[in-house]
């Protein structure tokens, strides 16, 4: 095929999602794959200048056509998992491992970005591009470059493998939760169900020609059961189903090669298998390099520091919803299937509020409007809608431009769960901001979500948790969208550090508590009224219930990430085993023996977060100090403090480090007080 007939093969920019089809997937690689080993060869050749014009730059641009096309097919992946698109991913995924490992061990290309750190024209350099030449060499000593010859076919296949283990761990939890589905005949089962959960079960039954309503394991279904059905045995049913997927148990629906317990196993002995080729003591080291935590030790500390100033609040939180469940609800010994239930009705009785009480009130329309009223406030943009090819059609499309008009970045919004589509949240790269040969790239992004659909005729409606998603995703968009880097190893996320990546959307969910902001994004299903000051004060009140309680469950995921991969033997241990002891350390909630949460931890096992999902808590000590800056200005949507944001962190891309980055905006080191203060966790 030409790259007049098949659509990966076109020089970057939007995808053709009306004309790509997975058939063009494997001759568009494998051809990309092929020239991109000529360029390597040219560019490798002893008569090639180790300078920036004639190597460094023409081999980012030229791998750049192999990345774009190979990230279209991995995005359909990931949004459209039909059995097409899967055969076709995982066909070519060994061999695009292959070529990634084969390129991070090529010891010719090593040399040429050695002998360019050690040239006169480094200093000449500007400092993006200095800071793209330190991080490939780093780069390549994590990739194997420096090993022997002996091990690198080796470390080659340990790469190819944990790359195909990671694709068949996320299928298998999707095909798990797919699989089961709980359908209600009887209508008094679902007492106690708000009035639109009821309605997409109902819809949900209709699509699958059944009678009666129906359940599923996807969030949007899942957790008003949860959450509100006053009947035990079916919250019990859906707890349960949800808590095995993808493991041993098979009376969720789930098969036998689902299981993801022999692949946690095999993913977990090949990281420590090169993390040991590598010279590290464990995969947390290895991980952590790129990072701005200098060790385990350093992150551990940090998270146990968190949890003994947490878990006090946490045990109030704990003995105030048992002593409420059994003196209010009956329930004497409570289960974990009615944790969330007891959780509402004690909320609702504290605070007289429900998150179905503001749900009506954030119509898509207005949340929409809202969340780009605040990027526009806060950084002198302007979002509007503009029209592309896409892969689904609820999926909606945007520009963005500056104040003279001219195009800054573009990106795509699907937020529906859909069963084809992973679960999550997420942004992900379509298009890098690039000065290439021929001109300036801006940028693409993909925000992807699993919220609710909409019902019937009517627009969707969010609950105040999935508007807090959508900013969140949101802000790592514009942190790609907003770059100013110009060189693709700098420019957006690329090249900043794991652990401060999520700095700027944890920072965009703090706006969803504001009146100002709020109040304009929103409008009623029905009349079109916006959100009650009232109800707001209600709503605000309840901000940090249970905040210990949330914090320690965070913590608790990322000890066990953390000591899974630096601690953890499997000769002498097993997963369960670990997650109970942290859980005994930090934990105010026991969940059942049989509860498999290690079997669905698609951050570490599925996606790129392992020994890394404590970032969230990290960044989230930037986030709030970040935020108290706007606290501070007396607007949360000061233009001034917003630009100097913008300018300090948004722009910056990964030019420098993190934490020179956020002294720059906040004139100091980060502190944890903010984050306390939001989460209500001050003692006295």
């Amino acid at each position: 095929m030409t790259s007049t007939t098949n659509p990966l093969l076109q020089s970057g920019g939007l995808p053709a999602f009306d004309r790509i089809a997975p058939e063009h997937a494997s001759p568009a690689i494998t051809r990309l794959l092929s020239e991109s080993r000529r360029l390597i060869a040219r560019l490798t050749a002893p008569q090639t200048p180790a300078t920036w014009a004639d190597f460094a730059a023409p081999l980012s641009e030229g791998l750049e056509r192999l990345s774009w096309a190979w990230g279209v097919v991995g995005h359909l992946h990931s949004v459209n998992d039909i059995p097409v698109w899967r055969d076709a991913y995982n066909a070519l995924l060994p061999e695009i491992s292959r070529f990634y490992s084969e390129l991070g061990q090529n010891l010719a290309l090593f040399e040429k970005y050695k002998i360019l750190r050690a040239s006169a024209e480094f200093a000449t350099l500007n400092l993006a591009r200095q800071r793209i030449v330190d991080h490939e060499i780093r780069d390549f000593r994590l990739s194997g470059a420096e090993l022997p010859e002996a091990d690198k076919p080796r470390f080659q296949a340990i790469m190819e493998e944990l790359s195909s283990l990671a694709a068949k761990f996320a299928e298998n939890l999707l095909d798990a939760t797919n699989a089961f589905a709980e359908i209600v005949h009887d209508e008094k089962d679902l007492a106690g169900l708000p009035p639109e959960a009821r309605d997409a079960a109902r819809e949900a039954a209709e699509s699958a020609g059944v009678q009666g309503w129906k359940f599923t394991l996807h969030a949007p279904s899942y957790l008003p059961v949860l959450q509100y059905a006053e009947h035990r045995e079916l919250r019990r049913r859906l707890y349960r189903a949800h808590a095995i997927r993808a493991s041993e148990f098979a009376d969720s629906g789930s098969k036998p090669e689902w299981d993801n317990t022999p692949l946690m196993a095999r993913i977990l002995a090949l990281r420590a298998e090169e993390a040991a080729l590598l010279g590290f003591g464990n995969y947390a080291e290895v991980s952590l390099a790129p990072k701005m935590a200098q060790s385990p030790k350093e992150a551990l500390a940090f998270l146990r520091d968190m949890a003994k100033q947490a878990k006090p609040f946490a045990e109030r939180d704990m003995r105030e919803l048992r002593a409420f469940a059994a003196q209010k609800l009956g329930l004497t010994e409570l289960q974990p299937w009615d944790v969330p239930y007891a959780s509402e009705k004690l909320l609702q009785e504290r605070y007289a509020f429900s998150e179905q009480e503001v749900r009506p009130y954030f119509t898509e329309p207005a949340v929409i409007a809202g969340l780009f009223h605040v990027v526009e406030r806060l950084y002198g943009i302007r979002v509007k809608p503009d029209r592309a090819p896409v892969w689904h059609d609820s999926v909606r499309f945007y520009r963005i431009e500056n104040a003279a008009g001219e195009l800054v970045g573009e990106f795509y919004m699907d937020l529906y769960a859909r069963e084809t589509k992973r679960g999550g949240a997420w942004m992900d790269s379509a298009v890098s901001r690039y000065r290439k040969s021929d001109g300036l790239q801006t940028p693409v992004a993909y925000l992807v979500c699993n919220l609710s659909k909409p019902l019937g005729t009517k627009p969707a409606t969010f609950t105040h948790d999935e508007v807090q998603t959508l900013f969140h995703e949101a802000g790592h968009g514009f942190h790609h969208l907003l770059t100013r880097m110009e060189e693709l190893g700098v420019s957006g996320i690329s090249g900043v550090e794991w652990d401060a990546v999520e700095l700027p959307s944890q920072f965009m969910e703090n706006f969803c508590w504001e009146w100002d902001v709020l109040q304009a994004m929103t409008a009623h299903v029905d009349t079109g009224e916006p959100l009650p000051r009232a109800l707001f004060d209600k709503m605000r009140a309840a901000k940090n219930f249970q905040s210990g309680m949330i914090t320690v469950r965070q913590i608790e995921f990322a000890l066990f990430d953390m000591l899974l991969h630096s601690e953890f033997d499997p000769q002498k241990d097993a997963i369960p085993d670990l997650i109970a002891r942290v859980r005994a350390e930090v934990a105010v909630l026991f969940p059942p023996e049989w509860h498999r949460f290690p079997n669905s931890f698609s951050h570490i096992f599925g996606g790129g977060y392992a020994a890394g999902y404590y970032s969230y808590k990290w960044a989230e000590v930037l986030s709030a100090d970040a935020y108290a800056a706007f606290e501070e200005s007396g607007d949360p949507l000061d233009a001034a403090t917003g630009q100097r944001f913008l300018d300090e962190i948004l722009s910056q891309g990964g030019v420098r480090p993190a934490l020179e980055s956020f002294k720059a905006f906040r004139g100091r080191a980060p502190k944890p007080d903010a984050l306390l203060r939001h989460s209500g966790m001050i003692s006295g």
